[in-house]
């Protein structure tokens, strides 16, 4: 367990979360909405540490919050919609989701999506631990997966005490409820979640109306293209073959805690998750080592058994929608 210290956010207190997160840990930070959950996006096993502080249940891809829209360009390719939309109203509660620069961050914060969501927030204390940490950085709303959103530090502690390593208190938050979203990535914007900016201030700015896909989104969120909304998940070009206990000819294995399954000698290649049996380690590797594999030539790839708690429920669901029939 670790040791959660909640801080006032003056100047030390920004630098001191900082610093923790440029070393991979984990901090509580407000944002002019709710307070989010803090970790380094570029580092997956960070944000796999944050998934499972907070039994998020699945991998949904996690919002990236950047200093001011020079680093958004940086992280995604703002579409001229989006770079609109930005101009007007960043900092403040919109996320824009855009086509991915995808090595700015880790395809685990992404949901192994080639779209990412970006905002840039509006509080003065997010906007100084972001541009004292220099990186982008994912932040869901720091509470317990299913719970309400808190809006103070004393919210988050109630939830996250002994989860995570910081909080940084400045009171409550001035928006309360999480910002709005709207998928930038085709032609014309989509509103994917309602949230702390105006449908009617987004569309004075289009010139247009919006197009909306949040009740689409509300009655399918198992596989989002950011928080509510449905869309595609990562999935090998060649056959997943879950829960195997032998090896076939020509596969390649993924497998977990040092198992070999019968066969394993003749395998084209060998990734284990996490030798250690780390689950949090496995899900931090899962993605990369699914594009490992699928780069190999192997004719399939075999999956071991896998435990089913903790981020082993998260790891199972992308197997399984790695695993599931595609369609032409």
């Amino acid at each position: 367990m670790r040791m959660t210290r909640v801080i006032p956010a003056d100047a030390a207190g920004i630098a001191e979360a900082a610093r923790l997160l440029r070393a991979g840990g984990l901090v509580a930070l407000p944002t002019e909405t709710v307070y989010g959950l803090a970790c380094d996006a570029t580092d997956p096993r960070a944000v796999a540490s944050l998934y499972a502080a907070k039994g998020r249940p699945r991998f949904n891809p996690l919002i990236a919050h950047v200093p001011d829209l020079a680093a958004a360009g940086q992280v995604g390719l703002l579409t001229p919609a989006a770079d609109t939309l930005a101009r007007h109203f960043w900092p403040g509660p919109l996320t824009l989701v855009v086509p991915a620069l995808e090595e700015a961050t880790c395809a685990l914060a992404r949901a192994g999506l080639a779209s990412i969501a970006l905002r840039v927030p509006a509080h003065p204390v997010a906007q100084a631990v972001l541009a004292a940490a220099g990186r982008p950085i994912a932040a869901p709303s720091a509470n317990r997966s299913g719970h309400v959103s808190p809006t103070t530090a004393a919210h988050v502690y109630a939830d996250l005490d002994g989860r995570i390593d910081l909080i940084l208190d400045a009171g409550p938050c001035s928006v309360g409820v999480e910002s709005t979203i709207l998928d930038c990535t085709g032609e014309s914007p989509v509103m994917l979640r309602p949230g702390g900016l105006p449908r009617e201030a987004i569309e004075a700015a289009l010139g247009s109306p919006l197009a909306d896909r949040a009740a689409e989104a509300a009655a399918h969120d198992d596989a989002p293209l950011a928080p509510g909304m449905l869309a595609s998940h990562y999935a090998p070009s060649v056959p997943v073959r879950l829960d195997a206990q032998e090896v076939l000819p020509g596969e390649a294995v993924l497998t977990f805690a040092g198992a070999r399954p019968a066969g394993s000698e003749r395998a084209a290649v060998v990734r284990d998750l996490s030798p250690a049996g780390d689950l949090v380690e496995a899900a931090a590797n899962l993605f990369a080592f699914l594009r490992d594999l699928d780069r190999v030539g192997a004719r399939g790839i075999a999956v071991v058994p896998l435990p089913g708690h903790g981020l082993g429920e998260a790891i199972a669901d992308r197997l399984r929608r790695a695993a599931a029939p595609r369609h032409s």
